[in-house]
């Protein structure tokens, strides 16, 4: 059922309930065909909202923060997973009491901080991240392995016996990556850390695995998965996707509020921000697609959507319909649950969208913003 847009608020963050849905019983036939753990990584949805609709179909959650980390123990449940390139002494100790993984940047991060985990958590596992030296990601803002990282231990700095009370190993080289990028880490992993892969029990293979996007190998994972842990069946194996899970599961539902005639291509200034609402595709960058866009050589109907701040390149790609824009039309972009609701700001006090759910049927509003989520703030 399509979603009716103009009786929606705008701007809007809205999730797709039965899309999400969809994706979590793939992830879910991925996990029971191969045995490996699969965990939500907070940095890319944080949407506690439908923790509930996620809890059965995974084995937990990964932070990258104090915060993170209490939002994964107390609302999601399951294995609560923490890495951070290094780790604040005044927040240690609240992190060590909620955490089932550690895993440290580095053997002097291990070496100042496992101490204090095994005495606050004695159950808790304590990890090593490792850099591959491989990343098939050809943006150097997400490549975790470019030259000079400051991410993960080479194989060159790591001692020739691990401490005995580091029990794995992670990885993150990936980012939007295919199984192809799935299959290279690992031969890159066996390469270079094959004589540590005896000495720990599992392996977290990070993020990047985009297993929910159309024409991702879903067979090739399978197998790539099942012939490493034929070389290495002592290992269990995890993987700790934030995009995959909710690709293509929402919306940021916007208005025209304006048609601008430039000396080039006509701007429509929207409801909603590019660099506020959407960083990622600035950062990235990327064109997010557009419902009911057309190819732009088969209509004369082009616009640049244009954001409300101030910021000169506040702008978003070109888009063109077979109609012309009006103020108080809808423009929803397209795939807007994954890095979008976790990177907005308040920047010259423009608001934050509101979040809702689409539940097939229905729609809710979660949460709204106001002038106190922007003083609040500074």
């Amino acid at each position: 059922m399509s979603l009716p847009w103009d009786r929606l608020p705008s701007p809007a963050f809205i999730l797709d309930k039965p899309l999400l849905r969809r994706n979590m019983q793939l992830v879910d036939q991925l996990r029971k065909d191969t045995g490996i753990r699969v965990l939500l990584a907070l940095k890319g949805f944080s949407m506690y909202h439908v923790f509930d609709e996620m809890r059965p179909y995974l084995d937990g959650s990964t932070a990258s923060s104090l915060h993170e980390a209490r939002l994964g123990q107390e609302d999601f449940g399951g294995e609560t997973h923490i890495f951070a390139p290094a780790f604040r002494p005044n927040e240690f100790e609240d992190i060590a009491g909620r955490v089932t993984h550690v895993s440290f940047n580095s053997i002097a991060q291990f070496n100042r901080f496992a101490p204090d985990l095994f005495r606050i958590n004695p159950a808790a596992q304590a990890g090593i991240r490792i850099n591959p030296e491989y990343s098939p990601v050809g943006v150097s803002l997400y490549n975790p392995c470019a030259p000079g990282s400051r991410l993960g231990v080479r194989s060159v700095e790591m001692p020739e016996r691990l401490p005995q009370s580091v029990r794995f190993l992670h990885c993150h080289n990936l980012c939007e990556s295919d199984a192809e990028g799935l299959s290279g880490t690992m031969e890159a992993i066996e390469q270079r850390f094959g004589p540590w892969l005896d000495q720990v029990d599992e392996l977290n293979l990070g993020g990047g695995h985009l297993i929910t996007r159309p024409g991702y190998d879903l067979a090739l994972f399978r197998s790539v998965v099942a012939d490493f842990q034929k070389r290495h069946p002592h290992l269990s194996l995890l993987i700790e996707p934030g995009s995959a899970l909710v690709w293509d599961t929402g919306y940021l539902l916007t208005r025209v509020l304006d048609i601008i005639n430039t000396s080039q291509t006509p701007v429509a200034l929207l409801d909603s921000s590019i660099s506020t609402h959407m960083p990622d595709v600035i950062e990235m960058p990327y064109r997010p697609a557009v419902l009911g866009e057309v190819p732009s050589g088969n209509s004369v109907y082009t616009y640049r959507f244009g954001g409300l701040t101030c910021l000169a390149g506040d702008f978003v790609g070109d888009y063109s319909f077979d109609r012309p824009l009006q103020p108080g039309d809808p423009v929803v972009f397209m795939d807007m649950m994954h890095y979008t609701m976790v990177k907005t700001t308040t920047f010259n006090g423009v608001n934050l969208p509101e979040i809702g759910i689409w539940d097939g049927l229905e729609y809710q509003t979660i949460k709204k913003f106001g002038y106190e989520d922007f003083r609040s703030r500074l």
